[in-house]
């Protein structure tokens, strides 16, 4: 693992990481878009582009998410970095579970599974094993489930376009 990706790892607990994280969204969003995929995250994390459509506008709407696979699937965790509120795109999920991803320089059409029970608790300690700050996410949050969603493709792989902004 390189360097900063385990520097990454270390300091993906603070506050202050979190805050300047989300500051970076839109500038991953843009560059997850230009590379259809395949550098999202800065490359230090396994990180896909989902795109959702939005609950209330309709609209496509793209998110850089880290992952981990399991399987032919993608597992996503709606953190949101520790805030209260879910994010967008998980809800987004729950009002369509029909995705697509673009990870690796492929767009992939996915059905988004929310995982519950065993299943949920297989799925965390996979995403913790990746990314232990999640375990942080979890205090901060005030007591709301973080909803974890298995990604299951549901057609093959293309070479992708640029994801839909937004």
């Amino acid at each position: 693992m390189p360097v900063l990706g385990t520097f990454t790892r270390r300091v993906g607990h603070h506050r202050w990481f979190g805050a300047a994280a989300r500051l970076l969204v839109p500038a991953d969003r843009v560059v997850g878009r230009l590379t259809r995929g395949r550098v999202v995250a800065l490359g230090l994390i396994p990180s896909l582009v989902i795109t959702t459509t939005g609950r209330r506008s309709g609209k496509p709407r793209s998110n850089p998410l880290l992952y981990v696979p399991d399987g032919d699937a993608y597992v996503v965790i709606g953190s949101n970095w520790g805030q209260t509120q879910h994010p967008g795109w998980a809800l987004n999920l729950l009002a369509d579970p029909g995705a697509e991803v673009y990870v690796k320089g492929l767009r992939v059409p996915v059905h988004a599974d929310p995982a519950t029970g065993a299943e949920r608790d297989r799925l965390w300690q996979l995403l913790v094993a990746e990314w232990p700050a999640y375990r942080t996410y979890v205090q901060r949050a005030g007591g709301r489930e973080i909803r974890i969603f298995r990604l299951v493709p549901t057609g093959r792989g293309e070479p992708a376009g640029p994801p839909p902004a937004g």
